[in-house]
């Protein structure tokens, strides 16, 4: 079920500066500095997640909406959570029959993008939906990269914003690697550019533990770490943020992970979704 998560404060705008990536997984986990794991499902085992939302999600989100629906995931690492909100979405189990549903992407096509070039050839590689799920290396904090790329990606169904974007444990390495401005300015872009979030920020305690496996490595602290002023309960900070300053509201959360992240949806107060208007009235 559904619980409401209180706003408070109101937080500042800022500007970013954009990383750059080096396209590896390393094999500690503290050298993955933009949280490219190369092995992160078995830590947290995307089952985690997808028990958490209710069966027949995107049909009580979009009860009459043209299909397909289109979806966009941000930072999706090797794809395994992927496509679990994939099967999860459409209701589809796991099958042992034709490796692609043709069928399943007249519903929802996924696009998802990760930093790290190598996690997105292993995405690639072991798709079961490649007709309906695209996996794009993409540094999303590139603005002169993502602007063209996704609304080449959107032009293609005659859109101009996607009716749901995953982000999924990544405001802390957007955070962390472009500061407080940086954080403010992705959560802007993101709701600029759907119609519902769905996402999973990381608890303060996930910073500390970041910092401490660079400083184990001998590794430079993240630039931003000790000079972040937006602190404390993530969660609550990032839906200040989000329904202050990007005309954003929440609509439930559906409560949290055994690793204790909250899971929480948002929608646009927006009405200027001209993408899905134009689909629906094409139909």
């Amino acid at each position: 079920c559904c619980r409401p998560f209180p706003a408070r404060r109101s937080l500042g705008a800022g500007t970013m500066a954009a990383p750059t990536a080096d396209g590896f997984p390393a094999a500690e986990p503290g050298a993955a500095p933009y949280g490219n794991f190369p092995n992160y499902s078995r830590f947290h085992p995307p089952e985690g997640r997808v028990r958490l939302l209710p069966d027949g999600l995107l049909r009580s989100l979009f009860p009459e909406a043209a299909r397909p629906l289109l979806g966009l995931d941000v930072g999706c690492n090797s794809g395994d959570l992927s496509v679990a909100l994939y099967r999860h979405l459409l209701g589809l189990q796991e099958s042992k029959s034709s490796p692609d549903h043709p069928a399943a992407g007249k519903d929802l096509n996924l696009l998802c993008c990760d930093i790290d070039p190598v996690l997105i050839e292993r995405a690639r590689q072991c798709s079961p939906f490649p007709a309906s799920i695209s996996f794009v290396n993409l540094d999303i904090m590139d603005s002169s990269a993502r602007e063209p790329f996704l609304t080449s990606y959107l032009g293609r169904f005659g859109r101009s914003t996607f009716d749901i974007v995953f982000c999924m444990s990544v405001t802390m390495w957007i955070h962390l690697n472009h500061g407080d401005s940086g954080l403010i300015e992705f959560l802007s872009f993101l709701s600029s550019l759907c119609v519902y979030l769905l996402i999973e920020p990381q608890p303060w305690k996930c910073y500390r533990a970041a910092a401490r496996r660079l400083r184990k490595l001998g590794r430079s602290d993240f630039d931003h770490f000790r000079s972040l002023a937006i602190n404390g309960d993530m969660a609550e900070r990032i839906t200040q943020i989000l329904t202050k300053d990007c005309a954003m509201e929440l609509v439930c959360c559906f409560g949290n992970t055994s690793w204790d992240r909250s899971l929480l949806l948002f929608k646009s107060n927006g009405s200027n979704h001209k993408g899905r208007e134009s689909s629906e009235q094409e139909q």
